[in-house]
């Protein structure tokens, strides 16, 4: 269906005030100038300081024939003597090197062993190298004059800039990035729910000829991770199009119009591209019902969904441009949003089934190097429940796991750990159990696992363990026969009852109870209170739902408001306790009456740590309880 998004990094680090930044600037350039100037004042004292003789001393030198070269540069004279040493000097400006040294009584003779060189320089090279110890300062401080202009007008104009949306985007042609349906599995109605907007995408005459106007919006509904924003890329790439994807949440700022202002930039991009696809994912940041009570009426968020609004009823018929949206909310959107000539199209995507399953694993493991013993079907079977996203970092584990072990290819094996692993986090082998510690982690696991498989309507067990995965201790594996959209009350009893497994095995075995069936305890009393408040499962209470998706939040969460009378909840907190205390009868009936199987089941934890579907079944087999077949599932 779809890859999973990258994660968000947890920390971040805040943004440098402007003050601050442009203050580090300045610091840092003139640092950058002060060191500069420093090298070059050394470089230069280690240049202009050589060995200099006066005149009079190179006369002395030339009578007592110890020079062998002269060489004169301007009023510069470089004396070469015959050790090999080399001095420096100055002439008379006005008059000749041999009228000078005339002068301080060189003899003729005496100046005719000398060689005297004669360097007139010229051209770029001596300009440059005179020039260059003045330029290089004042071009320093061209450039940082630039430099600080340059941040400051930077600084100034994001001021400008706010209001523009840069949406992340998908070029018709780019091959690279193209993703077709070719490349999503499963979602078969989505898909051909949205083939008409491919259609229309390559050939809108056809369309507008018959007076047919395709929707304006398509909201693509379903859970985390089901392949919505795959799905959008895909149609894009099967039309052809350009594709401009944003996220709901990077259009709203702490400047009030800055949203909007952004709203207007990308239709107005998308127009100028057209054909093209708006894809908003998440749109539930900024298309939540408005009146709430909640930011007032120039609230930003509001302030951005009214002009989301205004620019899809300004299209026009043959505006070759449609906006997708992906939520995994759509109760909370305003009718607004969802009215016929805005996302009136909505199309929703499910948790994909067996057969999908067994599409989308084929599909990742295109780039996996594959060992023979690998069955994609038993893969399916095992991961009930599992969505797209969830498949891929199935197939990713197992290929990490196998590079980890150094070796080339992934094996069964490798992709079976791999479920435990995405359901329930990595193995934390390293955290020991006592003797005590892991006797009763035994008979806890061996409680849910001997209820689950005496109850008609409980998932047969797959697989029990006491080696730590995450934050449990130990773990028992229970997965459906068949893939089911529906969950019968029978079935909610059962699964109630074997999360009390462990809680009864605790109290009647070893007399106490300790913090493992906290989780248990938690999900089991949610579960029944479900059943009676959302459901209508309650003969008591009768067909009445008394609580919405998760209530009515009020500034966040701890304030539910509720629609019923203490009265009612009086009843709803009674009702709750029956049903958990009926099922805890059932659930100790069970494990007395099977005690001689719930030791063997511990025995056998204690002695392997894990017991796979084929070795739990023998024992099973062996004490007369039949396992669970799948023509029996109801």
């Amino acid at each position: 269906m779809t890859k999973n998004i990258e994660k968000k990094p947890k920390n971040k680090k805040k943004n440098p005030s402007p003050k601050k930044s442009i203050f580090n600037t300045i610091s840092g350039a003139l640092l950058i100038f002060i060191s500069i100037i420093a090298l070059y004042s050394i470089v230069q004292q280690d240049v202009s300081n050589p060995s200099t003789i006066s005149l009079t001393e190179l006369a002395n030198d030339i009578n007592a024939s110890k020079v062998s070269q002269i060489t004169v540069q301007t009023d510069d004279l470089t004396i070469t003597y015959k050790d090999k040493t080399v001095k420096d000097s100055k002439k008379e400006t006005e008059s000749s090197l041999t009228d000078s040294l005339s002068r301080y009584g060189v003899s003729t003779s005496s100046l005719s062993t000398v060689k005297i060189s004669i360097n007139d320089q010229s051209g770029f090279g001596y300009w440059l190298g005179n020039i260059l110890p003045f330029l290089i300062p004042i071009l320093f401080i061209l450039f940082f004059i630039w430099f600080l202009n340059r941040q400051v007008k930077g600084a100034g104009m994001q001021a400008f800039t706010f209001g523009q949306s840069k949406p992340r985007f998908t070029a018709a042609d780019d091959k690279s990035q193209k993703v077709t349906f070719k490349d999503v599995a499963g979602a078969k109605e989505a898909k051909e729910e949205l083939t008409e907007i491919v259609d229309f995408l390559r050939n809108p005459k056809k369309f507008l000829e018959i007076g047919a106007r395709i929707p304006k919006g398509i909201l693509l509904m379903g859970a985390p991770g089901t392949g919505k924003t795959l799905l959008a890329r895909a149609v894009a790439g099967e039309a052809g199009v350009a594709f401009f994807s944003i996220s709901g949440s990077e259009f709203v700022e702490m400047f009030v119009g800055v949203g909007a202002s952004r709203v207007r930039d990308l239709f107005k991009l998308a127009k100028t591209t057209a054909p093209a696809i708006i894809f908003i994912d998440e749109i539930d940041a900024v298309g939540r019902v408005r009146g709430t009570g909640v930011g007032g009426g120039n609230d930003e968020r509001e302030q951005t969904l009214n002009q989301i609004l205004v620019e899809m009823d300004g299209f026009e018929p043959n505006e070759k441009v449609i906006v997708m949206a992906a939520t995994n909310r759509p109760d909370v959107l305003d009718p607004a949003l969802l009215r016929p000539g805005r996302f009136d199209r909505r199309v929703t995507i499910d948790l994909p089934d067996r057969h999908d399953r067994l599409e989308i694993l084929k599909i990742h493991a295109r780039e996996k190097p594959l060992a023979e013993d690998v069955n994609f079907e038993v893969i399916a079977e095992r991961t009930p429940g599992f969505s797209g996203a969830d498949l891929y970092s199935l197939m990713n584990e197992g290929a990490i796991l196998a590079a980890r072990e150094n070796r080339n290819k992934v094996f069964q094996f490798d992709l079976i750990r791999s479920i435990e692993k995405v359901m329930l986090g990595p193995e934390r082998r390293s955290h020991l159990l006592g003797k005590k510690e892991k006797e009763l982690t035994a008979y806890h696991e061996a409680g849910h696992a001997l209820v689950a498989s005496v109850l008609k309507y409980a998932d047969p067990v797959h697989k029990v363990s006491i080696i730590s995965r995450g934050r449990a201790a130990g773990y028992t594996l229970k997965l459906p026969l068949d893939d089911r959209k529906l969950q019968s009350r029978n079935e909610f009893l059962d699964d109630i009852a074997v999360s009390l497994g462990g809680y009864v095995v605790e109290k009647n075995i070893f007399g106490d109870l300790t913090t493992g069936s906290s989780n248990d305890l938690q999900v089991s009393t949610a579960l029944a209170r479900d059943m009676v408040t959302k459901y209508g499962m309650s003969e008591k209470i009768g067909p009445v739902a008394l609580e919405g998706m998760g209530g009515r939040p009020l500034f966040g969460t701890g304030m539910d408001e509720r629609d019923y009378s203490e009265t009612v909840g009086t009843q709803i907190d009674s009702e709750v306790s029956r049903i958990m205390n009926e099922a805890y009868e059932i659930t100790n009936k069970i494990i007395k009456d099977h005690r001689k199987v719930l030791d063997a089941i511990a025995v056998e934890l204690v002695d392997k740590e894990t017991i796979e579907r084929a070795e739990f079944e023998k024992i099973l087999v062996a004490n007369g309880i039949v396992p669970k077949k799948k023509e029996e599932a109801i």
